[in-house]
């Protein structure tokens, strides 16, 4: 796979002068600054001490000016951006779109002629970006990300940024600073999120593609409730470089497609390492699309019997509907087992401490970007959260609020033992799935245990609207911990609501999870009732 290029110039060496203006010469901290973190620190530290250490930083703060004197590298961005606009009004019925545009790439590739719709904490260059909320509001990235840049080289056009949830926290869609998100099958429906316009556009027919992101099944969980396929690949098949972060161990990018041959062909644009993403290793992506035999039988696939009736949450008709898929499956040649995985039922737990202390160390004390880790870091992006997180925090959405105050009521208190534990769980939770994939090829499951859920009343208080944000996630939200490949597929309408069926497979395995979706997208499993155009 080809690797982003990057510009870099010598750098200077410390007597030159001229730091980056955005950036300036970094100052020497005052003595009464020094005194007042010392206390804060509880360092104890004696004014003539403090005076010592002042005159001490005078050395490395050369090295700080170095570096702020330094040309960044940069990523050439090579097709113009054309159209770029607000939509209007009766371009938007389901509120789905933030930003159009028409971006276009080679004249020539296996992506030619499909349009794709970005989600919005996706940068694409020269259109604006605010991840759902206005903390970001104003934000233009000068970068594309990755995969904007590899579905553009394969011929695709971007035709725009789909609405996203509030700094993509959520899998309903109504939390997003832009309003609430409809589905397109039931417009008083929640599209499912954090990934909600683009899944609800792609299932409109206003696009083919979408690209998205996926911390706890906000790519997979939309396409659900859409009635779309929605993947989310291995964690490091596809690279994450010039996407907002949420927590590095649980990042995913992901891809919305109305059919497999689409979702296989934009899996082969975009899967490969481009050495700058901390999360990826090496992998070999795969022709994606010559696993679409249309054949499987001897198959092994293993309904995972744990991921069926939640208590006060799965829907009848929706495990009626997946097992009956599985059923399907059966009798087209598989060979369909009851599996059981009893950790499957402690998973969201595991998952939710890790994004809870996580999400709050990156996202707001790093102000989305944090340290400690080797690749590409996108400076604008890391300049509008740090802007946002100091000049308008109030303007966080209740689901933030909540989630930065026990973020960092447990980090301060604790000191990061929980994540650490919660990490500790996540190694045997990877190898009960995997132990069970040695015995079947797929895991099938429930995406979601429920259809899309009524958008809640305008009028409702955050407090009864919160606790519909977060419950369609017991499924879906395991295998961010562990990175395994999952992939959400349309198989029922109930109640003119589709209902979404999940498959998992062993790491690096999207074909056999493709192969299976091709199956059933041909044997009519799912009965195609499109919402929009084609």
């Amino acid at each position: 796979m080809k690797k982003r290029p990057l510009s870099l110039q010598q750098l200077p060496h410390s007597n030159s002068s001229g730091a980056n203006p955005a950036l300036g010469t970094p100052e020497l901290p005052s003595l009464e600054f020094l005194r007042s973190l010392s206390d804060e620190l509880g360092l104890s530290v004696s004014d003539t001490d403090l005076e010592a250490y002042r005159e001490l930083m005078r050395g490395p703060l050369q090295s700080f000016e170095v570096v702020a004197a330094a040309a960044q590298p940069t990523v050439t961005i090579r097709y113009p951006r054309e159209q770029v606009r607000a939509p209007k009004p009766e371009e938007n019925p389901l509120n789905a779109w933030y930003w159009k545009c028409s971006i276009k790439g080679n004249a020539d590739g296996p992506l030619r002629g499909k349009r794709v719709v970005v989600k919005d904490n996706i940068c694409v260059a020269g259109v604006p970006m605010m991840n759902g909320s206005r903390v970001l509001e104003g934000y233009v990235p000068d970068v594309d990300a990755t995969v904007v840049t590899r579905v553009l080289d394969a011929g695709a056009e971007i035709v725009g940024k789909g609405v996203c949830e509030h700094l993509s926290f959520g899998g309903s869609s109504f939390t997003s600073d832009s309003g609430p998100v409809r589905n397109p099958h039931d417009p008083s429906r929640s599209a499912g999120g954090s990934t909600s316009g683009p899944a609800a556009l792609v299932a409109a027919g206003e696009a083919e593609l979408a690209l998205g992101a996926d911390q706890g099944g906000s790519v997979r969980i939309p396409s659900a409730w859409c009635g779309v396929y929605g993947l989310k690949p291995t964690y490091g098949l596809v690279p994450y470089t010039g996407i907002s972060s949420v927590e590095l161990t649980q990042d995913h990018p992901g891809l919305i497609a109305r059919t497999t041959v689409d979702l296989a062909m934009l899996l082969e644009a975009v899967a490969g390492e481009d050495n700058q993403d901390p999360r990826q290793s090496p992998c070999q992506p795969e022709v994606y699309s010559r696993a679409l035999t249309g054949e499987v039988k001897g198959l092994r696939v293993g309904v995972l019997e744990e991921a069926f009736a939640w208590p006060n949450a799965s829907e009848r008709d929706v495990d009626t509907a997946v097992r009956q898929a599985a059923s399907r499956l059966a009798h087209l040649g598989a060979e369909v087992t009851t599996i059981s995985v009893p950790h499957h039922r402690s998973a969201h737990h595991i998952w939710r401490v890790i994004a809870v202390e996580g999400r709050t160390a990156l996202m707001y004390r790093g102000r989305g970007t944090g340290t400690n880790w080797k690749g590409y870091y996108t400076l604008g992006l890391l300049d509008a959260y740090a802007r946002g997180f100091r000049e308008k925090p109030h303007l966080f959405s209740e689901t933030i609020k909540l989630q930065v105050l026990l973020g960092e009521a447990m980090l301060r208190r604790y000191d990061g033992r929980y994540y650490a534990r919660a990490q500790n769980l996540a190694l045997p939770l990877r190898e009960a799935y995997d132990e069970a994939l040695t015995s079947v090829d797929v895991l099938l499951l429930p995406t979601t245990p429920m259809k899309a859920t009524t958008l809640p009343d305008p009028k409702a208080s955050w407090v009864e609207s919160f606790p519909r944000n977060l419950e369609m996630t017991p499924n879906t939200a395991a295998f961010n911990v562990t990175g395994h490949p999952a992939l959400s597929i349309p198989c029922a309408l109930s109640d003119g609501l589709p209902v979404g069926m999940m498959l998992v497979g062993r790491f690096f395995e999207e074909s056999t999870l493709l192969r299976v979706a091709h199956v059933c997208e041909n044997a009519g499993i799912y009965p195609v009732v499109r919402p929009g155009p084609s």
